[in-house]
C-alpha cells in the first residue's frame, strides 16, 4: 500500500428531531433522537473490526455523540476539529424548509440553486468557503495519518462536499447522491486529493439484519 494513501470513513451524525423535521440544524448544537442513538451504536457496532487509527468528529452534539459510539469498542477518545461543523446557515437555522420558502423566498432561490457565493445573512457561509474549509480539514487530518484509517464524523453537508472532492463534481452540480445519517462511506486520501471506495453503506441499520460474522 502506497505510505502517502490514507483510507478515511466519512459518518453523518444519526438523526435528529429536526432532520425529522426537516428544520435547518447548521451550528445549532441540536443532539441525537432515540433513532439517532440506535444508529450510531448500530454504526459502532459496524466498525468494531476495522483496524481505526483516529476518530476525529464536528464538535456539535449530534455528530460528537456518533463519534463516541464508533471510537468507545477501540478504546480511542474522539478529537474534536471544529473544521468538521455543519455549513453556517446564519438565520436559515432553526428555520424549516418550508418556512424558508415563504418567508425568504429570494434567498430560498438562491439556496435551492447552489449559488455558491450565496452566504445567508448572519453569518452564514458561502458553498465555496465551506467547500474549502471541510476539504483542508479533511487533507489536514488524513496527511497527519499515512498508512492509516481514520474516521471522520461530521454531517450531511460535509458527507456532500466529500462525495464531490473525491467524484470532481462540481459545486453547483445536482445531488444524485444519498447522505443518510450514520451511513458509512468510504475514500481514499493522497497528496492529490480524495478518490471514492464505496458510498451510503446502510446494512448496519436494517432491522432485520443481525451484526454478525456474515454481516459485511
Amino acid at each position: 500500500m502506497d505510505a502517502n494513501l490514507t483510507r478515511l470513513i466519512a459518518v453523518r451524525h444519526g438523526e435528529t428531531a429536526w432532520n425529522v423535521d426537516t428544520r435547518i440544524q447548521g451550528h445549532l448544537d441540536i443532539g441525537l433522537n432515540a433513532t439517532g442513538l440506535w444508529q450510531a451504536q448500530r454504526a459502532g457496532q459496524a466498525l468494531a473490526d476495522e483496524p481505526i487509527a483516529a476518530v476525529y468528529a464536528s464538535d456539535l452534539s449530534r455528530a460528537w455523540q456518533t463519534a463516541q459510539a464508533i471510537a468507545e469498542p477501540h478504546g480511542l477518545d474522539v478529537q474534536p476539529d471544529l473544521g468538521l461543523r455543519e455549513r453556517a446557515f446564519g438565520r436559515f437555522e432553526g428555520m424549516s424548509f418550508a418556512e424558508i420558502e415563504a418567508t425568504l423566498p429570494e434567498e430560498a432561490r438562491r439556496w435551492r440553486e447552489r449559488d455558491p457565493e450565496f452566504e445567508p445573512e448572519g453569518g452564514g457561509e458561502s458553498l465555496l468557503t465551506f467547500r474549502d474549509r471541510v476539504t483542508h480539514t479533511a487533507s489536514t487530518i488524513a496527511a497527519r495519518h499515512p498508512g492509516e484509517l481514520v474516521v471522520l464524523v461530521a454531517h450531511g453537508g460535509v458527507m456532500d462536499v466529500l462525495y464531490r472532492a473525491a467524484t470532481r463534481q462540481e459545486l453547483q452540480a445536482p445531488r444524485t447522491w444519498q447522505l443518510g445519517n450514520a451511513a458509512i462511506n468510504r475514500m481514499l486520501w493522497t497528496p492529490e486529493g480524495f478518490s471514492l471506495v464505496g458510498w451510503s453503506d446502510i446494512a448496519h441499520l436494517a432491522t432485520d439484519a443481525p451484526l454478525d460474522e456474515t454481516t459485511t
